[in-house]
């Protein structure tokens, strides 16, 4: 199994180059040269599987350069004492059928956990299989969540050093003091003055820059990115599709051969592109149903076929998903063009340089047939939040919330009442001022650790313990750059 970029599809890699290189030296994404199958009795298996078990089938599906002794071991290292639950990721149906798919039992409390802390071990084996610099320098933009499980999976991890970046004004209170309190003697914060998408470009500008490149390299130093730009960290986002739709077979929720939605609050498309992969793995899915915040240009361009990123950028209830500009879109688009990477170039040239670009009809029909894009803002999140705590006593987070309040306009337009499946992307407890409105009506008074106790008292639920700790912890990482300074302070930290 190599890999071709999305812009040269004359590229052929392997799985831990492309691991190691984040991201092709022309600007393109690394995508599977085919896309392995699996049986229907295949699929069922993975009921029985642990999650562990589950990441390992899938992963020698797609990463076949690395032994199955390596990746037993960093499925084991990955999915065990580090999550609340033994399954790790945890399916709840609610009274009206709908099923959420916990993903944030891990130790940020976010679904990045999922891959970012199984790439770590991805990484290094990649360093070491490909030889060259001694020391492996993770960039990642974050527009909340990645940054703090990137942080947390590669602290102290040997021969690497990790830099996050971050909006300042664009992530949660509790986001934000997850990453100024992080850990480790490899780790570097900075907010930049900027929204995800600034933090975001000038990431991919630190990855092109020549002149930089060299000048690491000759101090041993190699970049790599623990964004979803990174094939290593959206590979392993597939495993819980597969699993998922496995256990709703299992319950008898799913018919055998019966066909799933899936459900995803989505900003830089990561998440809902691993769901097609398990699509095309062998998955039965009948529609993705793609959510999205009041920063809504997915959905404005699943329903038109034009992307235009030249809109207002609003600060929402749901940072995570704050985001114009859908990096892994690319990828889905490189798929449905049939890897014709010249209009790939194409388009996202465009989209750099004029800000928009238009699909053709024959790829907009299979967005049509697949997708369904749709959008809820922050009075309809809130809503959201009441309602479904107030109905089923299951309290959601911002982001599963909008997901949520898009899947009932999604049933109410086409009637369609195949099983779904909701990917819960966070705990709520890291969007306490927002939760806390939604419940009371009123915005807290307080600081979010107060708020949260309030909450506590509200819903009789728990906040995380290591979200409980931060209070208490030093703030080691206060520093504010402009987007242009970025690459001064990669230097700095690096050199």
């Amino acid at each position: 199994m190599n890999y071709q970029s999305t812009r040269n599809k004359s590229l052929s890699e392997s799985a831990s180059a492309v691991i190691l290189k984040g991201l092709s030296s022309e600007g393109g994404l690394f995508v599977p040269e085919y896309a392995p199958k699996l049986t229907a009795e295949e699929i069922a298996a993975f009921a029985k599987m642990t999650y562990a078990d589950a990441a390992f089938q899938v992963l020698t599906l797609f990463l076949s350069d690395y032994t199955a002794e390596e990746l037993r071991l960093a499925a084991d290292n990955a999915y065990g004492g580090n999550f609340s639950v033994d399954t790790i990721s945890n399916l709840v149906k609610t009274n009206d059928g709908v099923h959420i798919l916990e993903l944030w039992r891990g130790p940020t409390a976010a679904f990045k956990d999922m891959a970012l802390q199984l790439l770590p071990y991805l990484l290094t084996g990649a360093a070491k299989k490909q030889g060259g610099e001694p020391t492996t320098a993770i960039l990642t933009a974050t527009s909340g969540d990645t940054g703090k499980a990137a942080l947390e999976g590669f602290k102290d991890m040997p021969n690497t050093k990790i830099m996050v970046f971050y909006p300042e004004n664009g992530v949660s209170d509790m986001q934000k003091l997850q990453m100024q309190t992080q850990e480790g003697g490899n780790v570097a914060v900075v907010a930049v003055r900027g929204n995800f998408d600034d933090c975001q470009n000038a990431v991919k500008a630190i990855f092109a820059d020549r002149d930089l490149e060299k000048e690491l390299s000759n101090a041993g130093v190699r970049l790599s990115s623990a964004n979803s730009i990174n094939w290593g960290r959206l590979a392993p986002q597939i495993v819980y599709y597969v699993k998922a739709y496995a256990d709703l077979l299992k319950s008898g929720d799913i018919k055998p051969n019966g066909k799933v939605n899936f459900c995803v609050p989505t900003g830089n498309f990561g998440n809902i592109l691993a769901a097609y992969y398990a699509r095309l793995l062998g998955v039965p899915v009948n529609k993705l149903i793609c959510a999205s915040n009041r920063n809504n240009v997915l959905t404005e361009f699943i329903n038109s076929g034009t992307y235009d990123r030249k809109r207002e950028f609003f600060a929402t209830a749901s940072p995570s998903m704050d985001i114009l500009i859908s990096s892994n879109l690319e990828r889905l688009l490189y798929l449905l063009s049939d890897n014709n990477d010249e209009i790939i170039s194409k388009w996202f040239t465009s989209l750099k340089e004029n800000g928009n670009f238009t699909v053709t009809a024959e790829v907009k029909a299979k967005l049509d047939e697949l997708f369904y894009g749709g959008f809820v803002d922050d009075d309809g999140t809130k809503l959201i939040i009441k309602e479904v705590f107030d109905r089923y006593s299951y309290l959601l987070d911002t982001h599963t919330a909008v997901a949520y309040g898009v899947y009932k306009k999604y049933v109410e337009q086409t009637g369609d009442v195949t099983p779904t499946v909701i990917t819960s992307t966070a705990n709520p407890y890291k969007f306490t001022h927002s939760v806390y409105s939604a419940l009371k009506g009123a915005e807290p008074t307080t600081d979010e650790f107060a708020a949260a106790e309030e909450i506590e008292r509200m819903t009789g639920t728990v906040m995380p313990t290591r979200l409980k700790e931060t209070r208490s912890k030093e703030r080691r990482f206060t520093d504010v750059a402009d987007k242009e300074k970025l690459a001064d302070k990669v230097r700095e930290f690096l050199l």
